[in-house]
């Protein structure tokens, strides 16, 4: 069993900067690849960024300017630096593991507000 925990997140004004990190445990060997994803109510999760297990990574266009990931999926860690963050960029943020239908963490708010 894979566990994964976020942390970081928080109020960051409009253009600053943020970093989250996620740390995988567990049967890390099974993880083959990890994602960012992202939810405000009444939308649905929009995946910000994956990374596979042989180093290559993959952004949502809204962000792929802006935001830079970096991880060891072997290790199970993946983490996010955020730019220039705008309001629309306001959501919880889920870590995953193998897929949308694997192993989430339990996310971290990301308030983006003057």
């Amino acid at each position: 069993q894979v566990q994964l925990v976020e942390s970081g997140g928080g109020l960051v004004r409009p253009g600053g900067s943020a970093e989250l990190s996620c740390q995988a445990s567990g049967m890390i060997f099974v993880i083959g690849n990890m994602a960012w994803y992202r939810q405000t109510p009444g939308k649905q999760r929009e995946r910000v960024v994956l990374i596979s297990k042989g180093g290559n990574i993959n952004y949502e266009d809204s962000v792929k300017d802006r935001f830079n990931a970096s991880g060891d999926i072997v290790r199970g860690t993946l983490n996010l630096h955020m730019n220039n963050l705008k309001l629309e960029d306001t959501a919880v943020y889920y870590c995953s593991a193998n897929g949308p239908y694997g192993n989430w963490g339990q996310g971290t708010q990301v308030t983006v507000s003057s």
